[in-house]
């Protein structure tokens, strides 16, 4: 399957074009999160998105309130809102979870990943806004990564987790352990998973 993934688009026209263009190789679209400046432009976003003809699997980034997501994207038939879900789709599972900035741990996501539940050898594509901690997709001049997504990776060793939030490092790649990480910028990076 190939995705299309994305991150920190900020509205950008010229970031949504190539998209579009892009858009037509994939399976499906994955946002993790800051697809907006503070909202604004919101319900044009997700229109071009959703006019892309491909199921689009996003989350919330800290430009975004989760509330007004969850309620948009349900007026769009190919977006699907994956904050604090596991979502099935063609054989993988998408576990997503948006919001957060700078915080080295995410309390309500440590709750949500000890009760979510995968199927037994689940491939899993990770989703979120901010990277996993202590990774190439964390440093600028330090980490500010969340550890709480680098244990989840530790632990459940998705196939690919998908993150943005920090511009510096757009088109970044990592490894931890078997899963491979990715900054795919706002002009998206084709993955074949």
């Amino acid at each position: 399957m190939k995705l299309l993934a994305f991150a920190d688009v900020h509205a950008s026209t010229e970031a949504l074009d190539a998209l579009a263009k892009k858009a037509k190789q994939a399976d499906v679209l994955v946002c993790a999160g800051d697809f907006t400046v503070f909202e604004e432009g919101i319900e044009m976003v997700l229109q071009r998105l959703d006019e892309m003809g491909k199921t689009v699997l996003l989350i919330h980034g800290n430009h975004e309130e989760s509330s007004l997501v969850r309620q948009l994207c349900k007026l769009f038939k190919n977006i699907t809102y994956i904050h604090k879900k596991a979502h099935s789709f063609k054989g993988y599972v998408f576990v997503g979870h948006g919001g957060g900035g700078f915080a080295l741990t995410d309390k309500s996501f440590e709750r949500f990943a000890k009760n979510v539940k995968l199927p037994k050898k689940a491939k899993i594509v990770f989703v979120t806004h901010q990277p996993p901690y202590n990774t190439k997709l964390d440093y600028i001049w330090d980490h500010h990564g969340n550890k709480s997504y680098r244990a989840f990776v530790e632990k459940k060793q998705p196939i690919l987790a998908i993150s943005g939030h920090l511009h510096e490092t757009q088109g970044k790649k990592d490894t931890v352990g078997e899963s491979k990480l990715i900054n795919p910028g706002p002009k998206g990076k084709i993955i074949e998973v």
